[in-house]
């Protein structure tokens, strides 16, 4: 306790006549009665005596602060430091899923360690803004947050294909994310006692009332952690039902390309045949703006059935179905080379006949072109023609895909489709429901990124090169030419694809995905019967 200048009346002074006096602690005072500052009282260092007779200051006084402690301002620092250091990751990792940089490609889409960061982010921005309002509810949340991020981390490195798809990259941003969130905890907690421990030295008590400044402080931190305890909450919920699709088998083979950075999926139903002694044509199926699985998968089956063909092989483009995602930038041409290198690792050799649609029929074509003698047939159902890829590659439509990329992990409408809609693992993998999946719009959003531009050069290119007198079947929607002008006009463009058109059907009220009508899988199956027999004699003309 401090003294006053009138308590000291009559002790006298000391020997220098300084008029020193001694406090009841034993410690000199000045000519005011304070204390001789050491290293725990050196913040009152007053030019005049203190305002209050009993020496202590007013508790809304600024200079009772925690940042009067150097362990307060040491954790501030390295928080703001953090901070910086996982701004320049969610910066990088921002401008992979448009450009891979070296080292830093996933197999999967790439959103989830871009939320995990976000989330990182937002946690250190909330422990910075309110660091000086510490809060019980805040640390609670918080360590909600952490426990749900370390399982999240369990979850990944436990199951292998998720482990292969997050690669390194996704394990370290959430790692970070969990020790960012258990460094917030401690963060505040050391906040909170060192402002009990200022309040107490320098008041005489710890507070206990807060002012309006201070409630609305601890309102919106608590509002904002609440707020982050939900995300983590749908983020796990969705890596839970990514680790469940994990177990849906799969028909066929992943076949790494690309110099093993990344796998796609291929399978083939059926046994080689011959004809005459010539080896019959395989039929490669690519699909339009799906899996093939939903696409037109089970029509082919089905002309299998039925004898129109002896073999068939299917495959998904990246970021389709089992299929992981490729680097970016990825063009159609880049799928032509990866289906190219995965039917040369299995094994598979030509004769083929490309049966394609939709967007799909641009990677059939490009493919063609760079396997001259070996593609002895060409079936394009309802296909783009290069002059409508503005259309994919329009700047809106990629900003759209991106922001549903990047809400993609929370997962809602998988969620809220597995829980109350029974949707199955086939749905999700490559169903009516596949869109939601990260990785398909990771795929969507690739293609959209070059629609117009280099992936339009390259079938450019390969218009150029296609051998003329290759058998072709051209099959249109009949909706889709009378709902569309330039559509139909630009059909009209593509039926002089090859010299040897052997048909060309638009068929009535079907939509774009033909096979999706009884005529239509009728007429596609009709003219690939025709289109088998015409491409035995190329076959023959060209590989002897």
């Amino acid at each position: 306790m401090w003294r006053t200048k009138g308590d000291t009346d009559g002790e006298g002074e000391n020997a220098s006549g300084e008029g020193q006096q001694t406090s009841q602690e034993g410690r000199p005072s000045d000519q005011y009665g304070r204390q001789e500052p050491n290293e725990r009282t050196r913040l009152l260092d007053h030019p005049r005596p203190p305002p209050h007779a009993d020496g202590y200051l007013d508790p809304d006084d600024p200079a009772v602060s925690p940042y009067n402690l150097w362990t307060v301002r040491f954790l501030r620092a390295f928080t703001v430091l953090f901070l910086i250091i996982s701004f320049l990751w969610w910066a990088l990792l921002l401008v992979s899923i448009f450009v891979s940089p070296p080292g830093l490609h996933t197999r999967g889409s790439g959103f989830f360690d871009f939320a995990y960061t976000c989330l990182t982010i937002g946690n250190l921005l909330v422990a910075v803004i309110f660091f000086v309002a510490p809060a019980k509810a805040v640390r609670i949340t918080t360590a909600i947050i952490a426990v749900l991020l370390f399982i999240d981390m369990i979850i990944i490195l436990s199951v292998p294909r998720l482990r292969l798809e997050e690669g390194w990259v996704g394990i370290a941003s959430v790692i970070w994310a969990a020790l960012m969130a258990i460094w917030c905890i401690i963060t505040d907690r050391v906040v909170a006692w060192g402002k009990r421990e200022e309040e107490e030295r320098l008041t005489g008590r710890p507070e206990t009332r807060r002012s309006v400044r201070e409630w609305l402080a601890v309102t919106l931190a608590t509002a904002f952690a609440i707020i982050f305890v939900i995300i983590v909450i749908l983020l796990t919920g969705t890596l839970g039902l990514r680790a469940r699709d994990t177990t849906l088998p799969m028909y066929g083979d992943r076949i790494l390309v690309d110099g093993d950075k990344y796998a796609v999926h291929l399978a083939c139903v059926g046994n080689e045949s011959y004809t005459a002694g010539k080896k019959d044509p395989t039929i490669i199926l690519e699909a339009g703006e799906n899996p093939s699985e939903y696409d037109f998968e089970h029509w082919a089956y089905s002309a299998y059935q039925n004898g129109t063909i002896s073999r068939y092989c299917y495959w998904d483009r990246p970021g389709y179905a089992w299929s992981d995602n490729a680097p970016s930038p990825h063009s159609a041409g880049m799928s032509a080379d990866a289906l190219s290198e995965a039917l040369a690792k299995q094994g598979e050799e030509g004769p083929w006949i490309l049966v394609s649609a939709g967007t799909g029929s641009i990677v059939s074509r490009i493919f063609s072109s760079r396997h001259l003698k070996q593609v002895v047939g060409i079936m394009l159902i309802d296909p783009i023609h290069e002059d409508l890829l503005h259309r994919i590659g329009s700047p809106w439509r990629g900003f759209v895909l991106w922001g549903w990329g990047v809400i993609s992990p929370l997962g809602i409408e998988r969620l809220g489709g597995a829980i109350f809609k029974g949707r199955t693992r086939e749905d999700r993998v490559y169903g009516k429901y596949a869109y939601q999946n990260g990785k398909f719009i990771k795929a969507q959003l690739q293609e959209n990124l070059v629609a117009d531009s280099l992936t339009k050069n390259e079938v450019a290119s390969a218009r150029n090169i296609q051998l003329r007198d290759t058998p072709y079947v051209l099959i249109s929607s009949g909706i889709r030419s009378r709902t569309d002008a330039e559509w139909e006009r630009k059909q009209k463009d593509l039926a002089g694809l090859t010299d040897r058109l052997v048909a060309w059907d638009t068929v009535n009220r079907a939509p774009h995905e033909v096979w999706m009508t009884l005529k239509g899988r009728m007429v596609m199956e009709k003219r690939l019967g025709e289109l088998v027999e015409a491409a035995r004699n190329v076959s023959s003309e060209r590989l002897g």
